[in-house]
């Protein structure tokens, strides 16, 4: 550990946990027989995505709430934020009765920008990126109207609250060894870190970083070319620069940081949703990606997982779970060459009934070019119940006599 003074104590976030009891969720921390079979180890899922605002950033705003003084609340708070933090601060300052204001991009999804607001803050839409929007809350609010900021994660106190977090876990399983904690700006990994390690300084603390953006990996290896950015699922962990609180404490308490790719995170979001059946955004389902990538290095150990958050826009929930299904053949797209004479169409469909497929889609195409003026094409949709079932329905429609091409397969092909 390191012997340079940090920004953030086991004493603080014990008194964290004092303050914040009864005001947020004491979140379950539950065994997934399911995954941990899955992965060859023993895991528990902390939810936090089960807070009311689904997101672990209710502690850490919180816990800043109430710290205030009687001026500062007076003078009311502000903070930047495209998501999670944004609705955090804005409930509970509502439920204190401070005034909120938080800047947010321009280009943030409206139905954040909609919560917000709904939750009783000031939204105030500023530039294209989260830097443009700090900017203008230092310059107008903080110094202009002279209200305290809130920052998503790089001050002591909302360190200090989400820290709490691992003292319900130790609490609740105490049997634990290993904690796998995503890492954005570094607030929740940083609170944690101390809080574990007091408790058990044994236990193996894994940092998870989105691998566009794994910015604490990138500065403590001195190489900022590592950051490159661009679309990702996990946006709540997409952060480009890490606190300058957090990173020592990362630098002091992580075994490990592990960068994950969308593709792992993709399917952390499917599993939860199919076997836990809860909901979980990207940056939530970061820890779980992990485990998935390298299965072999937590093989036998008791792991910790916090699902973070739950705030996934469902139009991209549908998509990977829609995906998802892709991924693992249980929806298959056929093209079938048939001869364009009436009953073909029916023939391929009882085919594909006999061999217990279920056709969800059908596109019959006649004016492709390259094909005999006799034939068509049938694009098919086909649900199958994995991988080994797809097969055997393509199988069928060939000794049936039918040319098959599978235009996209099980898994890979989106890797």
């Amino acid at each position: 550990m390191s012997a340079v003074p940090l920004a953030v104590s086991e004493a603080d976030v014990q008194d964290a946990a004092r303050l914040l009891q009864g005001q947020v969720l004491n979140t379950p921390c539950t065994p997934s027989l399911v995954l941990s079979r899955l992965v060859g180890a023993k895991v528990w899922l902390k939810f936090e995505n089960f807070q009311f605002t689904a997101s672990f950033k209710e502690r850490g705003a919180l816990n800043k709430l109430l710290r205030l003084t009687a001026g500062e609340r007076a003078a009311g708070v502000a903070a930047m934020s495209a998501g999670n933090h944004a609705q955090a601060v804005a409930h509970h300052a509502t439920r204190l009765g401070i005034k909120s204001a938080i800047v947010m991009p321009r280009n943030t999804p409206f139905t954040k920008v909609r919560n917000t607001r709904e939750l009783g803050g000031e939204v105030i839409l500023h530039g294209e990126t989260l830097a443009d929007a700090q900017e203008f809350l230092l310059r107008e609010l903080v110094q202009g109207r002279g209200m305290t900021l809130v920052h998503p994660f790089d001050d002591p106190l909302v360190m200090a609250g989400q820290g709490t977090i691992a003292l319900e876990m130790l609490d609740a399983v105490p049997e634990l060894d290993t904690l796998l904690i995503p890492i954005g700006g570094g607030g929740l990994f940083a609170g944690n870190a101390v809080a574990a390690h007091a408790l058990r300084p044994d236990l193996r603390l894994v940092g998870v970083e989105s691998a566009g953006y794994c910015s604490a990996y990138a500065a403590l290896h001195g190489d900022p070319g590592l950051v490159r950015g661009g679309p990702t699922i996990a946006e709540g962990i997409a952060v480009k620069g890490i606190g300058r609180n957090t990173l020592p404490v990362i630098a002091a308490h992580a075994h490990e940081l592990v960068r994950v790719e969308e593709s792992a995170i993709e399917r952390a979001v499917g599993l939860l949703a199919n076997v836990e059946k809860v909901v979980s955004e990207g940056a939530g389902a970061a820890g779980l990606a992990a485990l998935l990538s390298d299965p072999a290095k937590y093989a036998g150990r008791r792991i910790g997982l916090i699902v973070s958050g739950g705030n996934i826009d469902p139009r991209l929930l549908a998509s990977v779970l829609l995906r998802q299904l892709v991924h693992e053949s249980r929806l298959v797209n056929l093209a079938i060459e048939v001869e364009d004479s009436p009953g073909f169409l029916a023939r391929v469909a009882g085919c594909v009934g006999e061999s217990g497929g279920n056709i969800v889609q059908v596109h019959h195409e006649r004016l492709s070019a390259g094909g005999h003026a006799r034939s068509a094409m049938l694009e098919m949709l086909i649900e199958a119940q994995d991988e080994g079932h797809a097969n055997q329905i393509v199988a069928d429609l060939e000794k049936a006599g039918y040319v098959v091409r599978r235009l996209y397969a099980g898994y890979g092909a989106f890797e």
